[in-house]
């Protein structure tokens, strides 16, 4: 993972150096992290390659923290993307129903004809895993968004209470 310090070092990154090191994009924030977090799992689905580099350059415009989004692409690995993609399959393959009849494709149902597997990625596969790639990233984006933001409220509400308690256990042995 790469740091702030690191990033501002990085020759490539000089030019563009004071928008990447902005510290409001670096900062935990209760709005910044859960952008990130939603930014993270469309970019970590939808890219398959240069997660990273791509969440953090959507997380400028976007105003998301960039250690969040980054670190939120870790959720597509080697051992989660096959399991992904086949998933993604077969959801997009529901949503596009192609294995209904569709009026524009009525030799298909009469002819006997071998499909090759390149057809068959490009006209089936292809864009059902697209579609689904898509559902999964949206539906991802809106878990991530809305469970973070939750997860902050129950963590800013927690440290609320133990302050509270403090301050009242302090005023009551500054009673006695």
């Amino acid at each position: 993972m790469p740091t702030r310090e690191s990033m501002g070092e990085n020759r490539w990154l000089r030019p563009v150096a004071h928008r990447v090191l902005a510290p409001e994009l670096w900062r935990f924030t209760r709005r910044s992290v859960p952008r990130g977090v939603a930014l993270g799992m469309v970019t970590g689905i939808l890219i398959p390659m240069g997660q990273i580099p791509a969440s953090a350059v959507l997380a400028l415009p976007l105003r998301a923290n960039i250690p969040a989004a980054a670190l939120t692409t870790f959720f597509t690995n080697p051992i989660t993307t096959p399991p992904l993609w086949v998933a993604a399959y077969w959801v997009g393959a529901w949503l596009l129903r192609f294995d209904a009849q569709v009026p524009g494709r009525p030799l298909a149902t009469h002819a006997q004809v071998d499909v090759g597997w390149l057809d068959w990625l490009l006209v089936d596969a292809g864009p059902a895993t697209l579609v689904g790639l898509l559902f999964f990233s949206l539906v991802g984006a809106l878990l991530g968004y809305f469970g973070s933001a939750f997860g902050w409220r129950l963590w800013i509400g927690r440290k609320w209470r133990r302050r509270h308690r403090r301050s009242a256990q302090h005023e009551d042995t500054s009673l006695n």
